[in-house]
């Protein structure tokens, strides 16, 4: 029943069984009552299209995207949200199967792929893995690859009478804990809605901001009149570049370039000119179109090559030629490595431009407390250290002034690495306002944002002997960075430095431009600036055995790197099993069965890869401190300050043991990881552990999730802090049984005599009588990878790590020769992360890689006009692969252990996405 109430219509709703009564804006959403009004916040806003599924619910019992219906047209309909799933305050067996599945990553998509999955079984209790693929074909997920996903819901009726799970095959048993595929410790929270993300949260007077755009992607800013923005009801503040600070912001110290909004110039479509912050969305949107800028525009270009010629229209007057970054680097004797080819060959290939597409929006919320002297950020950023760093910079405050509350981010990939217009913007709109300021990115508005991968141009030459061993190697790149620094420095360096790490390379000559053009700043994006040369490299490898006539796995093993080995440009590799992964592949894949011998349409390929586990030197140079305060420092060759931090308070009855690491879980499971890990350092069981990560102040200084380091630097300072707290209780039991501390164990929840069996006391009951005697048991711990990492030429901190990774992948398709469309059917990868430390989250990330590189070679590429605009700034025409579209995927891991990783671990997140591009390329061509 419907009243009219001004442009307000009072609508009743019956969500998860229960009747709301409800004021409802004319043309107002589902998805908008019920995050909004309800605070039902399970239901995600994705994408507003109806593409994502993230916002899925269901209605009288069919699943529904309700970004696409009118709320008042719900009046009378039964709508369930993930919060009405649950059983009587008992996860749905569907919950239960995701969980012990690992179906569940970042877990923005698994509400809305929980519900399509339940409308699914009601009707159909035993779906095929087609009418599954069918039914969730509608529900994006950038993070598990689909496998594990199809895997729950196939499995849902295990978990009727249970909740219990079972060891699995590739479970190690020589540890309690560590190397056990057991449910993510955040998965609960997450399956059932509740899990709280940045957008997620509302605040008591809070105002929410939108940000004016640049519509030309070259020129000056004459003039801005925001009176008649200003004067709209509602509007409480119109920020321009008058109003912000002149202090510049970026990734690398050296090219810090950006502005919090443009001060007299715009370098491309979407750049921020102005931002308004009003009572709602709604009237923040309006007002913008009141802003009235008058632009001069200057000429754009937008290609590398012609940003580099002479007369070209130049971004900024400090990189001449639009050269943001040039890098010359040259090991050993390239002329003369060449000279000792038997045979040569040089190509040219294309890396596109993609965009990570996190499916959760960018978001940040600010406000002041303390009587407005102290700030507290909330961001969905997974460096939240950086993003502390970068603020202070700009505000020109201490660190110590602003809390960094980073909640569970829904993906990142690189896309979520830096500090963003959102962060900086509320906090100064906060400051000027006296109220909370809230702020979130449209789907285009990410796309205006970028910092997705660059393209890359390369040419690439390969000299080898008649066997294939490589004498020398070339490459020669051109990097698209767009129109601001932001990782790309770092970038141009990555592209050429991993090359040499999984093959011997005597001889090696790079070369690398990053140019700047009128288009939006690239940044880091999974494998960072590394899967494209390596896509090219290993093309080539492929080209090259077939003149030689030399099986593709044979060449590689043939090159292959080996242990404790240092690379032509001065990194040092440890533990590697690149020869195992190849071997182990080849076998699985059915490789020397098929190669060669399929029919025509049907191809098969392979590629191999590898990343850094953890940058080995921070991005900053020097302590951790306000900018304005620290003096230039010449770069040292060791960590100033360690770059991972943990602390391990066990409570005062001793029945939990609280882990806190400022470590930001963006999906990749590090929470649940580094969990494990401090679970087995103890000797207490998982269920015990409690982490908490979100807080800058609960938590110790962790540099966040990039490089891949978290499993490795997070979990060296992790075990090193439990270390702590058992020499403390070791020390306190060996009083009570008079004897030596180093004679004790702890294991299964108890405290041991290690020859003694009479003397055995619990966990919980050892931690209370040290609490009664010494008061809070606490542990410390910190990581600082080891000193002297690298060379001593220009640019040799990039690439350098405590550990590497390694992998092979074996790629089957089919492709119509009549028509090209290509099938991806088969994937096969085994992969060297030293110990898994948790198997099942090692296999969700190789699927997960899987699934986007493929997506990345076949499918995805940011697309733009002759004036600089996106053509495809959404995910209807921006293509991720969806369940119908991923391959059928096995994932293996062979034995390994890294002696600088925590209980041997290292890597494996983005290096699992450097094989697939060019095996795909590889099967594809196979295959014609």
């Amino acid at each position: 029943m419907e009243r009219n109430k001004g442009k307000y219509n009072i609508v009743v709703l019956k969500v998860n069984g229960e009747e709301h009564s409800l004021a409802v804006k004319d043309g107002e959403t589902l998805l908008d009552v019920l995050r909004d009004k309800l605070r039902l916040t399970g239901t995600k806003k994705g994408c507003n299209l109806g593409v994502c599924g993230a916002c899925t619910v269901l209605v009288d019992g069919e699943p529904k995207n309700s970004c696409l219906l009118l709320a008042a047209s719900c009046e009378g309909a039964e709508i369930i949200t993930i919060e009405g799933v649950d059983q009587e305050g008992k996860l749905h067996p569907l919950q239960r199967a995701f969980m012990n599945h690992g179906a569940v990553q970042c877990g923005f998509c698994t509400p809305g792929m929980i519900l399509s999955a339940v409308a699914l079984i009601k009707c159909n209790p035993d779906p095929s893995d087609e009418e599954i693929k069918e039914a969730l074909s509608g529900n994006l997920c950038r993070c598990t690859g689909y496998t594990r996903i199809i895997e729950a819901v196939k499995e849902w009726k295990k978990y009727i009478k249970t909740k219990e799970t079972q060891s699995l095959p590739g479970d190690l048993r020589e540890y309690q804990t560590v190397g056990k595929s057991l449910p993510r410790v955040d998965a609960a929270a997450k399956v059932t809605g509740q899990a709280k993300f940045t957008a997620d949260y509302y605040f008591k007077n809070m105002l929410y901001g939108k940000i004016l755009h640049s519509p030309i992607p070259h020129g000056r800013i004459k003039k801005i009149d925001t009176r008649k923005a200003e004067a709209l009801p509602g509007v409480k503040l119109v920020l321009t570049g008058k109003d912000v600070p002149d202090i510049t912001y970026g990734i690398s110290p050296a090219r810090y370039d950006e502005h919090v909004l443009a001060k007299d110039r715009v370098r491309h479509v979407g750049d921020e000119v102005a931002a308004v912050i009003a009572l709602d969305e709604e009237t923040a949107e309006k007002a913008l179109g009141l802003i009235k800028v008058e632009y001069e525009e200057l000429p754009a270009v937008f290609n590398p090559v012609e940003a580099l010629k002479e007369g070209a229209p130049q971004l900024h007057e400090r990189y001449k030629n639009n050269i943001n970054t040039h890098v010359d680097h040259h090991f050993g004797d390239i002329e003369k490595g060449f000279k000792e080819a038997d045979h040569t060959r040089e190509e040219e290939f294309v890396g596109n431009h993609v965009y990570q597409n996190p499916l959760e929006p960018h978001a940040s919320i600010a406000y002041w407390e303390n009587d407005g002297s102290n700030l507290v950020l909330y961001s969905s950023t997974q460096v939240p250290h950086y993003v502390h760093y970068m603020v202070a910079r700009v505000l020109d405050i201490p660190l110590g002034e602003i809390r960094i509350i980073r909640p569970p981010v829904g993906g990142g990939f690189g896309g979520k690495a830096g500090t963003t217009p959102l962060d900086l913007i509320t906090s100064i709109a906060s400051k000027k306002t006296g109220r909370p300021v809230k702020m979130v990115y449209s789907r285009e508005e990410m796309f205006l944002y970028g910092r997705g991968r660059h393209k890359q141009y390369m040419k690439f030459k390969i000299g080898v002997k008649k066997d294939g061993r490589i004498t020398a190697v070339q490459s020669k790149i051109y990097l698209d960075g767009g129109a601001y620094t932001s990782f790309g420095i770092i970038t141009a360096y990555y592209a050429g430095a991993m090359i040499p790490t999984l093959y011997h390379i005597p001889n090696y000559r790079y070369e690398g431009f990053r140019i700047m053009t009128n288009k939006p700043a690239c940044g880091a994006m999974r494998g960072h600036g590394t899967p494209q040369p390596r896509f090219a490299f290993e093309s080539l490898l492929n080209m090259i055995a077939d003149d030689l006539e030399i099986d593709p796995v044979e060449i590689r093993l043939r090159n292959a790197m080996d242990p404790d080995t240092r690379t032509c440009n001065d990194l040092d590799i440890r533990s590697c099993e690149i020869k195992a992964t190849l071997k182990e592949v080849a076998k699985k894949s059915g490789w020397r069965e098929k190669y060669g011998k399929l029919p025509p349409g049907k191809g098969i390929g392979i590629g191999c890869g590898g990343f850094v586990s953890g940058a080995g030197y921070a991005i900053y140079r020097g302590q951790v401190q306000r900018s304005s305060e620290k003096k230039p420092e010449a770069f040292l060759k060791k960590s100033v300050f360690p770059h991972s931090n943990a602390i391990v308070k066990i409570s005062e009855d001793g029945e939990a043991a609280v882990l806190l690491i400022q470590a930001a879980e963006i999906g990749q499971g590090s929470s649940t990881v580094l969990s494990q890990m401090c679970a087995e350092a103890l000797g207490i069981s998982l269920h015990k552990v409690r982490i908490r990560t979100e807080d800058s102040d609960i938590s110790p200084l962790d540099l966040g999730a990039y490089s891949s380091r978290t499993t490795l630097m997070g979990g060296n300072a992790v075990v090193q802090a439990s270390r702590d707290v058992l020499k403390k209780l070791f020390a306190a039991a060996s009083k009570i049984w008079n004897c030596n501390h180093q004679e004790l164990e702890a294991r299964d929840n108890h405290i041991f005599h290690k020859k003694d069996k009479l003397k055995r006391m619990g966990w919980a009951e050892a931690a209370r009588k040290y609490f009664n005697e010494h008061g809070p048991l606490v542990g410390t711990g910190w990581y600082k990878p080891p000193e002297g990492l690298g060379g001593d030429y220009k640019g040799a901190a990039v690439g350098t790590s405590p550990a590497y990774s390694f992998g092979s992948s074996v790629c089957e398709c089919s492709v119509d020769l009549e028509t090209g469309k290509v099938r991806i059917e088969k994937f096969t990868d085994y992969h060297d992360c030293g110990t898994p430390v948790n198997p099942q989250a090692v296999h969700g990330q190789v699927e997960g890689a899987v699934v986007m590189g493929t997506g990345e070679t076949i499918m995805e590429e940011v697309m733009y006009d002759g004036k600089g605009n996106i053509l495809n700034p959404n995910l209807h025409d921006y293509l991720l692969m969806t369940a119908k579209d991923a391959p059928e995927i096995f994932s293996g891991i062979v034995e390994s252990y890294e002696p600088e990783g925590p209980y041997g671990a290292k890597e494996i997140g983005e290096g699992a996405t450097l094989p697939v591009l060019a095996a795909v390329a590889h099967a594809i061509a196979n295959a014609t």
